[in-house]
């Protein structure tokens, strides 16, 4: 297999391999600059206590995704994503909306966070939370989850920071009640 090294200018290489099947194979980068960044994985964590924090978030982040696998809480407030950055995880500001596809559809709005609508110990979440930047500090959001197997739910929000994003925190409305299931991680880029 034949390969090419490319060494950087203090410290590190890269090698790109080709693939181990006869013919060829092209790659064409665009033209343009900035940095080409990789997604990251965050250390998925078990979904206990009234937060789960992920912190330490690069600058140069333009898109968070927010992912639950069996979440649920010890009560009836609904799950809450902010946003935070070097002065705190900020709890006002947000614009947010978050309906419930099923029998009898709920719709819920936030302005302390991002909320996802899903009232019940008994609900599980699986699904993620996309939170883009639109600009600057500003930063967008839409999600699609399963809420056990009796309901999707999906809804959006937006957000302007008055500094540089570095923090994501998933909490309820309420602030106490409890994670008490499933997992919860996030993936940057």
């Amino acid at each position: 297999m034949a390969s090419v090294v490319l060494s950087g200018d203090t410290s590190g290489t890269i090698t790109i391999a080709a693939p181990a099947v006869s013919g060829s194979n092209t790659q064409t980068l665009v033209a343009t600059t900035g940095t080409l960044a990789p997604i990251v994985s965050g250390t998925a964590v078990t979904a206990s206590g009234t937060s789960v924090d992920f912190t330490g978030i690069p600058s140069w982040v333009k898109r968070i995704t927010v992912m639950f696998n069996g979440v649920s809480t010890s009560g009836t407030s609904l799950p809450l994503i902010q946003l935070g950055d070097s002065g705190g995880f900020e709890i006002t500001g947000y614009i947010s909306t978050s309906v419930q596809l099923a029998a009898g559809n709920n719709l819920d709005t936030s302005t302390a966070g991002f909320v996802i609508r899903s009232a019940g110990a008994a609900n599980i979440l699986s699904g993620s939370v996309i939170i883009e930047t639109i600009s600057e500090n500003a930063w967008v959001s839409h999600h699609v989850l399963k809420q056990s197997t009796t309901a999707v739910i999906t809804g959006g929000g937006d957000k302007t920071l008055s500094g540089t994003l570095d923090r994501v925190r998933v909490t309820t409305v309420n602030g106490t009640d409890t994670f008490d299931a499933g997992t919860i991680n996030i993936l940057y880029e």
